[in-house]
C-alpha cells in the first residue's frame, strides 16, 4: 500500500494534519512513539490550563468573602488535583484516537526514521517496517532545552515536564528563565502556596511582550512576593540536603526546595534521517521551508516546533491545514500576520501583531490607544479589575498593527484583535462596532475609541 502521506508526529500539527488530508480524500498514516496529542496535549498546554483552573477555584473561594459569602478556610488535596488533570488529558487523547476512526486515519506506535523520499521505517519493540508514500510531513515538536551546568536530575532540578508530575507543592521554587513556561508555573505553584524566586538573564520578564505588558506582570508577581532577578545568569546549581543552591554570576546564593528550568526548547529534529535525505536546516538547526510548508526536497514538508516559525499549538495545527492542502492539490499558504498569542497567569495575557516597539523599529508612525479594567463595569462587578487593552497603530491610516491585553479573559479577547489586525481593520472600524454592554470586550471598543482621544468611561 502506498500512502497519500505519512505523518510523523501526533501532536497539535501532525494530527490536525492527517485528518485533513482524510477529508480532502488521501490515505494517511501517522506514525506516534508516545501518545497522541504530543507536547501541547500531553505535557504542555492542557496539563498547565487543567492546574491553572484548580487555582482558579482556588482563588474564587478565597475570594468569595468579598461577595458576601463565608466560606471555610479551603484545603488544597494535589493528589485530587493531579489526578483530574490526567483524567482531561486521557479524554482529549480518547478524542483524537476517536477522529483518527471516524476519519480512517491510519496510527503506527513506533519511532520514525525517513529513509528515502517516500520511504518511512518504524521501529517497534525491536521490529521494523516500511511504510510507502507519496508525501512526508515532519512534525515532531520539540523537548525542554537543557544547559548542562544547571545539574538537570529529573527530581530536584526539573523541567517543565516533572513540574506537571509532583505529587505534592514544593515550599518553595527556584524558577529558571522568567518566559511564558516560567511564568506560567510561578503563577501555578505560587498560588498554591510556593515561595518563588525568578532568575532571568535579560532586563526583564516576558521580554517579548509589549513593554506595558511586561511592566505590568511584573509589578503584579512583586505584589504577590515573588523574588524576581532580572539581568541575572546562574553560575550553577547543586542540591544540598532539602533542596537546591544556586549561585549566581554576581557571587549571590539562592536556596529552594526544587529548581525549575524553563529556558526554552529543544527541536526534535535528531535521528529522523533528516540529513541523509539533504533536509536542509537554518542557522538555529530548524528545518527550512516555503509557506506552503515544503521543504527543499520534493514530497516532504516540516510544520510545528521543528521548523521555529512560532512554537504555538495553533500555529502548529494551521501550518499543519496548509501542509495537508498543499499535499491535496489545493494552492494553500501560510500568513503569520495575526497570530494570538496568550499567557495563562492571573490575570491573563495575550497578543496579536506587533508591539509599538516592533512598529517604531519599522519606522511606521505609531499611535496607541489604552483602556484599563478597572473603568470597566463587567470587570469590576466581577472582582477583576487589574489590567488593560492596548491598541497599537498606524498613526496615518489608523490601521490597527497590534493588540496587547493583559486582564479577565484575554485569551477569549484576543479574538476580536486577530479578527482586526488579520483584515485591516482601523481602530475607528473597531471603535464603531457596537459592542454589547456590560462586557469585557468593550475595554476593546474603549481602547480603541481613545487612540482618538475619545473613550467615553477612559
Amino acid at each position: 500500500m502506498t500512502y497519500k502521506a505519512v505523518v510523523i508526529g501526533g501532536g497539535p500539527g501532525g494530527y490536525v494534519a492527517a485528518i485533513r488530508i482524510a477529508q480532502l480524500g488521501g490515505k494517511v498514516a501517522v506514525v506516534e512513539k508516545d501518545k497522541l496529542g504530543g507536547t501541547c496535549l500531553n505535557r504542555g498546554c492542557i496539563p498547565t490550563k487543567s492546574l491553572i483552573a484548580a487555582v482558579d477555584k482556588l482563588k474564587a473561594v478565597e475570594d468569595a468573602a468579598e461577595f458576601g459569602i463565608e466560606v471555610n478556610k479551603p484545603v488544597i488535596d494535589f493528589g485530587k488535583v493531579q489526578a483530574r488533570k490526567a483524567e482531561v488529558v486521557e479524554k482529549l487523547v480518547s478524542g483524537i484516537n476517536f477522529l483518527f476512526n471516524k476519519n480512517k486515519v491510519e496510527l503506527f506506535t513506533g519511532i520514525a526514521k525517513i529513509k528515502a523520499p517516500g520511504v518511512v521505517e518504524v521501529e517497534h519493540n525491536g521490529e521494523n517496517r516500511e511504510l510507502q508514500c507519496e508525501n512526508i510531513v515532519i512534525a515532531t515538536g520539540s523537548s525542554p532545552a537543557l544547559i548542562k551546568a544547571l545539574g538537570y536530575n529529573g527530581s530536584t532540578i526539573i523541567t517543565s515536564e516533572e513540574a506537571l508530575q509532583l505529587n505534592k507543592v514544593p515550599k518553595s521554587l527556584l524558577i529558571i528563565g522568567a518566559g511564558v513556561i516560567g511564568c506560567e508555573f510561578a503563577h501555578i505553584y505560587g498560588s498554591l502556596g510556593s515561595e518563588i524566586t525568578m532568575v532571568e538573564t535579560v532586563p526583564s520578564i516576558l521580554s517579548i511582550q509589549d513593554k506595558d505588558i511586561s511592566r505590568r506582570m511584573h509589578s503584579i508577581f512583586k505584589k504577590k512576593k515573588f523574588n524576581i532577578r532580572t539581568n541575572t545568569t546562574i553560575k550553577k546549581i547543586e542540591e544540598v540536603d532539602g533542596g537546591i543552591k544556586a549561585e549566581l554570576e554576581n557571587g549571590d546564593i539562592l536556596t529552594a526546595e526544587k529548581a525549575l528550568i524553563s529556558i526554552g526548547r529543544t527541536l526534535n529534529t535528531k535521528n529522523l534521517g533528516l540529513e541523509e535525505v539533504g533536509i536542509e536546516f537554518g542557522d538555529r538547526g530548524q528545518i527550512l521551508v516555503n509557506d506552503q510548508m515544503q521543504t527543499n526536497i520534493k514530497g516532504i514538508y516540516a510544520i510545528g516546533d521543528v521548523i521555529m516559525k512560532y512554537q504555538l499549538a495553533h500555529v502548529a495545527s494551521a501550518q499543519g491545514i496548509v501542509a495537508a492542502e498543499n499535499i491535496m492539490g489545493l494552492e494553500s499558504t501560510m500568513d503569520y500576520n495575526a497570530v494570538p498569542s496568550c499567557i495563562f497567569t492571573s490575570p491573563e495575557i495575550a497578543s496579536v501583531g506587533m508591539t509599538e516597539q516592533q512598529v517604531k523599529d519599522k519606522g511606521i508612525p505609531v499611535k496607541t490607544g489604552k483602556f484599563n479594567f478597572m473603568a470597566n463595569g463587567k470587570a469590576l462587578s466581577m472582582g477583576e479589575g487589574e489590567g488593560f487593552v492596548k491598541i497599537v497603530t498606524n498613526a496615518e491610516t489608523d490601521v490597527v498593527l497590534g493588540v496587547h491585553i493583559i486582564g479577565p479573559h484575554a485569551s477569549d479577547l484576543i479574538a476580536e484583535a486577530a479578527l482586526a489586525v488579520k483584515n485591516g481593520l482601523t481602530a475607528k472600524d473597531l471603535a464603531t462596532t457596537i459592542h454589547a454592554h456590560p462586557t469585557l470586550a468593550e475595554a476593546i471598543m474603549e481602547a480603541a475609541e481613545n487612540v482618538h482621544g475619545l473613550s467615553i468611561h477612559g
